[in-house]
């Protein structure tokens, strides 16, 4: 997908995650640039180089870390504080909260995230493993094992709890 037009999406997609309500895609880019360091941190991975001359009048989060080799469209970070984002590749439609690791444990790969996947505050997914579409995990869950499609996940370590039928992907709601 186009950078520009992901940046320009995700625009839209975080109006609507953080109920900003405004209309005009300069008009959000300004309040989202301007008040929320996890968005900064999120755009300036998603612009690569180049960027040293924004991050001085605009900061990212100093704890929030992204180092996800492939990040889908309409990702959202929420209270992005004290996350790291250390996964193979994070599927479209996802949700990520706080104080969240997404990362390794011994193995020499990190996880996989589908689409669709809400992560909770808290919760850990570690691991050479695959969390599958439409997952949620629950807060302060341990994720170390493969998670099928559709499932709700939580404790330590974390089991199935529920299925999560009646989700629709962001994009399925906006078509």
């Amino acid at each position: 997908m186009d950078r520009r037009k992901l940046i320009f999406e995700e625009i839209e997609h975080w109006n609507k995650c953080v109920q900003l309500n405004l209309k005009g895609k300069f008009n959000i880019f300004s309040v989202l640039i301007l008040k929320l360091k996890e968005y900064r941190s999120l755009l300036y991975y998603r612009c690569g180089g180049g960027k040293i001359l924004i991050k001085i009048f605009f900061p990212p989060m100093e704890s929030l870390y992204i180092n996800t080799r492939e990040i889908g469209p309409r990702f959202f970070i929420q209270h992005g504080f004290a996350t790291n984002i250390s996964a193979k590749s994070i599927g479209s439609d996802c949700w990520v909260n706080q104080q969240v690791t997404i990362g390794y444990t011994f193995d020499k790969e990190p996880p996989v995230i589908g689409n669709g996947v809400r992560i909770s505050a808290g919760a850990k997914v570690l691991g050479n493993i695959k969390v599958d579409n439409n997952v949620i995990v629950a807060a302060n869950a341990v994720v170390i094992k493969n998670v099928e499609k559709n499932m709700i996940v939580g404790g330590v370590p974390a089991k199935i709890i529920g299925t999560n039928v009646n989700y629709k992907l962001w994009s399925e709601n906006n078509d």
